[in-house]
Formats: structure tokens, C-alpha cells, sequence
């Protein structure tokens, strides 16, 4: 069992990566605007190179981590996150910051596909919510992590050179994460596809997978595949296409909550509300600390209340605390309280969509087509928030609370859409949620 939870906490070690580059970037936009010179829509592009690397990976990983394994894909992820981490440091130009940041989105990417598809097919049942949800808590983790790492390299009054360092930051984590890779297995559902039964049946033992749960689905579902694999090796909308609609949905609310948006400009939304420097990466700290609180609290109720419930829940408080933050920013109210109004989106969304999303789509799929339909609900997640993200700073500069109005009426269509089409997966074997939602 222990090895069980090593091999966990390895691939969940990517989220913290993802969170870290994802959020990073908020605390060296002003920076690059006076040392680069850059307008608005270059610190959009900017964001959203990453962004553009980010679609590219998650769409580029679900077939390589089919075919090769999710285990031996999250090696290049690793590194693709270190070449970034060094290079976006030692950027020279614009234009090399951009690229390096675009290859670091390649690493985010395809680590959103793999690491929970890894999870979600070596996690027993009863407790796949909250360990497929590692994940996400190191995610959130991660971009507490940079938050703070922000302030405090922020606080060394290292001058022109100060952005260089905050990003220079990721290469230690990347590093570890390459490092620990080398010592898990690859997932016994994907050797029992593969054919590889003898060596699926080794890692289920020394993980101590009870002989007649896993293990035997796990086998099942290698000689199965043999029979079918033409055609359920291939991701199909006639056979899936209710995975992928709940797959293409849930990735598509989950940006237009408007998280990463607003995770990426948080310093600038705090700017434009009248706070200083120094108070605004405080207050960001503040929001990362309720994101990984929040997440944390998820984590203990997903396999008991379930995923549905989760998200209907946190559907209600977003909806209430982006149209308080919209009406402050329209200047209804003292800009005091933004910091409350973000403060309860950041804790409703992590307890819900946050919490649910990798988790879910994860288990959606059948084993042979996993990493492909976790591919496509990552892909529409990443191209919906780098539109997202590239256009907020172009509104904002018109209407600070135009884009949060935006962000309040479609969570409020969440919780319609959940309420009437999502089923719950809490408890259900992989196997067995396939079946019911094969066409």
C-alpha cells in the first residue's frame, strides 16, 4: 500500500508544477510592462503563449499516453517543465520570453491529461475521488506556492532582474519531479490492455491490490481489449459520445467561471480597485491559502457527497460572489470588499469545480480511449482559457466588472445543466461507469 501512495503522490507532484507556471506569471506582468515596454495585448500574448503550449500538449498527449503509458509521458512533461523554467529566466527578448513560456505550456498540458488518468487507474474505487484529487490539491498548492514565492523574491529588491528570478523558481520542482518519475511503475490497467497481464498482476501486488477487485478487472480488461481493439481503441462519438459531452462541458464551465482569468491578472484586478504593490501580493497570498483550504475540505467529502453534489454546491456561491466582485468593480460598493467577494469565488470553486474536474473526466472513459478523452476535456479546458485570458486584460481596460458579470450568468447556467444531465461516478469502478455511459 505504501508504494501505492508513492506512485500517487509522484504523479500528483505534476499538479504542483501546473499550478506553480499557471499562477507564476501574475506577480511579473507589471515588471515586464515597464522593462519590456509591453501594451496590453502583449501582456495577453504573453499570458497566453503558455496557454497556446498548453492546448497544443493536452491535445498531443492522449494518444502517445494511450500508446507508451502515462508513466514514461510524464518524463518529457518533466522536462519540458525545466527547459522552461531556465529558459523563461534567461529570456534575452520578448520573443524568446514568449517561446519558453509556450514550452512550459506544453509540459501543463499534457501533465493535465496524464497524471490523472495515471491516478484514476491505479486508485481503488472507494477512495479514487480524493486521490485523483492530489492532483488538484497540488495544483492549488502550487499556485499558493507561487504566490508566495512572488512576494517573498518580491521583497529582495532585485530590480530589473526580479522577474527573471520569480520565473527561475519552477526549475527546482521540475527537477524533483524528473527525479522521483524513475521509481513508479507503469499502471496495471494499461499493461492489462497492453497484454502485459504477467506484469500488470506484479504491480498490482506490490501495491497491495486485493486479488478479486483491481486485479481482476484489470486483467479482464487486457483480454477484452484484445477482441475489440480496433474499435475501442479508438475514441468514437457514436460509442462515447456521452463522455465527451460531459468531458467538453465541464472543462468549458470550469474556465468560464472565469478561475485562470482571473488567477493570472489577480495583482492587476487588485491594482485597478486602488491597492499598492506590496498589499496586492499579500492579498494574493490570501487567495491562494483559501484555494488549498478550500480544495482540502473537497477532498474529505468527494467520495461521500460525490462529485454532482460538489458541483451544484460551489455553482450557487460562485455565481454570488463573481456578481458582488462585477458590482464592486462598477463601483457599486468600497473597493474594501473585493478582496471578500474573491475570496468566496476562490473558496466556492475549489470546493467544486476545482476539486471535481480532473477527477472526473478521468473517469468518464473507457481504459483503452482514457488518455485520449482526458486529452479532449483538458484541450477544451486549456482553449477556453487561453481565449479567456487573452481577451480579460482587452475588456478590462473598458469595463472592470464586465468580464465578472460574464462569469456570475454562466455559473448560474452551471448549475442547470449539472442539475439536469450529469451523473454521479462517486464508488463506481472504472469499468463500470464505462459501461453505463457507452453509447
Amino acid at each position: 500500500m505504501a508504494f501505492l501512495f508513492l506512485s500517487i503522490a509522484t504523479a500528483a507532484l505534476a499538479g504542483l508544477l501546473f499550478g506553480f507556471d499557471t499562477a507564476v506569471i501574475a506577480g511579473v506582468t507589471g515588471d515586464l510592462r515597464t522593462v519590456m515596454n509591453l501594451s496590453p495585448g502583449a501582456v495577453g500574448v504573453t499570458v497566453s503563449s503558455a496557454l497556446v503550449g498548453t492546448c497544443i500538449g493536452a491535445l498531443g498527449a492522449g494518444g502517445p499516453g494511450d500508446r507508451y503509458g502515462s508513466r514514461d509521458c510524464l518524463r518529457v512533461m518533466a522536462l519540458l517543465y525545466l527547459i522552461s523554467g531556465v529558459g523563461s529566466a534567461l529570456a534575452w527578448d520578448w520573443p524568446s520570453l514568449v517561446f519558453f513560456r509556450f514550452i512550459g505550456g506544453l509540459g501543463i498540458g499534457g501533465s493535465s491529461v496524464l497524471a490523472p488518468v495515471y491516478i484514476a487507474e491505479i486508485a481503488p474505487p472507494q477512495r479514487r475521488g480524493a486521490l485523483v484529487g492530489l492532483f488538484q490539491m497540488n495544483i492549488v498548492l502550487g499556485i499558493l506556492v507561487a504566490y508566495l514565492s512572488n512576494y517573498l523574491v518580491g521583497g529582495l529588491d532585485l530590480g530589473d532582474a526580479e522577474w527573471r528570478w520569480k520565473l527561475a523558481v519552477t526549475a527546482v520542482p521540475s527537477a524533483v519531479f524528473l527525479v522521483l518519475l524513475a521509481f513508479i511503475p507503469n499502471s496495471p490497467r494499461w499493461l492489462a490492455v497492453k497484454g502485459r497481464v504477467a506484469e500488470a498482476a506484479t504491480v498490482l501486488r506490490r501495491m497491495g491490490a486485493p486479488a478479486g477487485d483491481m486485479a481482476v478487472r484489470a486483467l479482464t480488461a487486457g483480454v477484452g481489449a484484445a477482441g475489440v481493439a480496433q474499435e475501442a481503441g479508438r475514441l468514437s462519438w457514436r460509442r462515447h459520445r456521452r463522455p465527451i459531452l460531459l468531458a467538453v462541458g465541464l472543462a468549458l464551465f470550469n474556465q468560464f467561471s472565469g478561475i485562470n482569468a482571473i488567477l493570472y491578472y489577480l495583482n492587476d484586478i487588485f491594482a485597478a480597485a486602488g491597492f499598492g504593490k506590496v498589499s496586492a501580493d499579500l492579498q494574493s497570498v490570501a487567495v491562494g491559502a483559501t484555494n488549498l483550504a478550500f480544495t482540502g475540505i473537497a477532498m474529505t467529502v468527494i467520495d461521500r457527497a460525490g462529485r454532482r453534489t460538489l458541483l451544484l454546491t460551489g455553482a450557487v456561491g460562485m455565481t454570488l460572489s463573481l456578481a458582488a466582485a462585477a458590482l464592486i468593480l462598477s463601483g457599486v460598493g468600497s473597493p474594501t470588499y473585493l478582496i471578500w467577494a474573491l475570496l468566496g469565488f476562490i473558496a466556492s470553486f475549489a470546493f467544486s469545480q476545482g476539486a471535481v474536474i480532473w477527477v472526473y473526466i478521468a473517469e468518464i472513459f473507457p481504459t483503452a480511449v482514457r488518455a485520449r478523452g482526458q486529452s479532449l476535456g483538458s484541450a477544451t479546458h486549456w482553449l477556453a482559457n487561453a481565449f479567456l485570458s487573452g481577451v480579460f486584460p482587452l475588456v478590462a481596460t473598458y469595463s472592470k466588472g464586465a468580464p465578472f458579470y460574464l462569469f456570475a450568468a454562466m455559473m448560474a447556467v452551471q448549475f442547470v445543466v449539472v442539475l439536469l444531465f450529469f451523473p454521479e461516478t462517486k464508488r463506481v469502478s472504472l469499468e463500470e461507469m464505462a459501461e453505463r455511459l457507452e453509447t
